[in-house]
């Protein structure tokens, strides 16, 4: 098969990328190298199956021909992370909202099947339970910066299922909840590797508001596992799932593991919200997964729990810490 990975170049397009090329797909990652870097496919580059184009999902023409010779469109490319949507609003706007609109119309106009991305930001402060696929969505005011990330995305998956109903293209939406791993940055607010970044160079851990708040965490590689088993199965087109591991820890107890697993010295520091956002930043008290429907439809269930996702983050930074390599790819 032909795999077109918008984001290619990105942490989870990546990894998605070693697995299609190692059961021997054909992959063309495109990547604006924005938020990627070539530096997380540079060891693809001499393989056949592989080919790296920088693009912007922003260009409709690009992203037309890009589609014609492929078999399926997994659009990964996207404004996230909690930092950059609240420094920049409106770039993130138009590249999820306009980006996904291309990408869908790009794929209707061949007929491709594309898996596009959305996330658990789509609940909001939905914090009853683990949230199903069906669950209420309880967001804020609009003048919160943090909700408009949610609502793009929601603007993105009604496009999707408009795309299927109306063009008859085969569509499928994954929600990830915080997909952990190798070669994810903290630049934009991803806790793991900014808590483990922290703790192996001693310096403060430091942790947003009380702690408390609870998250559930899943490894890339099995993020990638259901990405892989969801697009390959024809019952899973039109439909929506979460992807995640049903498992909760607070973010003080992530960082004393953190901390602990990196035999480091550091300390915990509270941060107050409005010191690391800005005035009136709204958090979610908790979000976990249900996964109930993704475990009947393709019998997909995470493997890897958050031990190893700790050791296998601290691993690759400090990896990267001993090339002398920024903490931040290049772009």
């Amino acid at each position: 098969m032909r795999y077109l990975i918008t984001g290619g170049a990105g942490f989870i397009g990546s990894h998605l990328a070693d697995r299609l090329v190692g059961r021997g797909d054909e992959v063309l990652a495109m990547d604006d190298l924005s938020t990627g870097s070539a530096r997380n496919v540079a060891h693809l580059e001499d393989e056949p199956r592989f080919r790296l184009v920088e693009a912007s999902i922003l260009d409709h023409s690009t992203m037309v021909g890009l589609t014609k010779d492929v078999d399926v469109v997994v659009h990964l490319a996207a404004a996230v992370g909690v930092m950059l949507i609240v420094e920049q609003p409106l770039e993130s706007l138009l590249t999820n909202i306009r980006g996904t609109e291309i990408v869908l119309d790009a794929a209707a106009s061949y007929g491709r099947k594309i898996l596009i991305t959305s996330t658990s930001e789509i609940y909001g402060r939905n914090a009853s339970r683990a949230v199903s696929e069906d669950a209420d969505r309880i967001l804020g005011s609009t003048s919160k910066p943090r909700w408009s990330y949610s609502t793009a995305k929601a603007v993105d998956e009604i496009l999707a299922r408009a795309f299927w109903q109306q063009r008859g293209l085969p569509t499928i939406v994954v929600r990830l909840f915080n997909c952990v791993g190798p070669r994810q940055t903290g630049e934009w607010g991803m806790v793991v590797p900014r808590f483990v970044r922290q703790a192996l160079t001693g310096a403060d851990v430091t942790v947003y508001g009380d702690g408390e708040q609870r998250r559930s965490f899943c490894h890339v590689y099995d993020t990638v596992g259901a990405l892989m088993a969801l697009v390959d199965h024809p019952g899973a087109v039109g439909e929506v799932f979460n992807v995640g591991a049903p498992n909760e820890i607070t973010m003080n107890a992530l960082a004393e593991l953190v901390i602990d697993r990196s035999h480091s010295s550091s300390r915990i520091v509270h941060v107050p919200y409005e010191q690391a956002y800005t005035e009136g930043f709204e958090d979610v008290e908790r979000r976990v997964p249900d996964i109930g429907k993704i475990e009947r439809v393709v019998a997909w269930t995470p493997r890897l729990d958050l031990e190893r996702i700790v050791a296998d983050t601290i691993a690759f930074d400090a990896a990267t810490l001993a090339a002398g390599e920024p903490a931040v790819p290049p772009r």
